[in-house]
């Protein structure tokens, strides 16, 4: 029986759609930590949030994660699929941005001594995969889907190829906070994703 070119179409479409649902991503600009690495509790006093990217949709594509401060884009680190970063932060309120082909936003309020964990979820855009930051709940942290997920990423941390990207990426970097921030800012207050104290463990 012969296949004919709708059906090596199909299968190939299928084909893909298992391959991005399953694959780790490249590493960029970033250092891989050694498979069954650890990352310390919060220091005294210091919140931590662990950004991941537990879906390996987009997987040929690189998200980067900052802090925004004082209306400036500080690196927090570049996710690839099925990788996860912490970030070690002082208490109280911030703004984090995802940048791919477009930006979305989280605020956060963070209390000492917790950690609170945000996923970077893909989402296909025009011409490469767009990202949203999806903050997890207290109750989502002890589910065993997300824990096992969670647990497949590998750590990586920033280095100064990092933030070297990061500086010679900077233009375009803020040209989308800007355009998208003022986007973000339209959507009622409680449509906004928020990461709230509680979520914290």
């Amino acid at each position: 029986m012969k296949t004919t070119l709708k059906g090596w179409l199909a299968i190939s479409v299928i084909a893909v759609a298992i391959l991005m649902s399953g694959c780790a991503g490249t590493v960029s600009n970033m250092r891989m930590l050694p498979a069954g690495s650890t990352v310390m509790p919060p220091e005294p006093n210091k919140a931590l949030v662990v950004f991941s990217r537990t879906s390996g949709v987009g997987f040929a594509v690189q998200s980067s994660v900052f802090e925004v401060k004082n209306n400036r884009s500080s690196l927090i680190g570049i996710l690839a699929a099925q990788t996860k970063l912490a970030y070690r932060a002082q208490p109280g309120k911030y703004l984090f941005m995802v940048i791919g082909e477009s930006a979305d936003f989280l605020t956060a309020d963070l209390e000492p001594n917790k950690t609170y964990s945000v996923d970077v979820s893909p989402r296909m855009g025009m011409w490469k995969a767009r990202f949203a930051l999806e903050p997890m709940r207290r109750s989502d942290l002890s589910q065993p889907a997300f824990k096992s997920a969670l647990d497949e990423c590998r750590w990586v941390e920033k280095t100064a190829a990092s933030d070297n990207w990061a500086l010679g990426n900077m233009a375009s970097i803020e040209s989308k906070r800007a355009e998208y921030y003022a986007e973000w800012l339209e959507m009622p207050a409680a449509e906004r994703p928020h990461l709230a104290s509680e979520d914290g463990k």
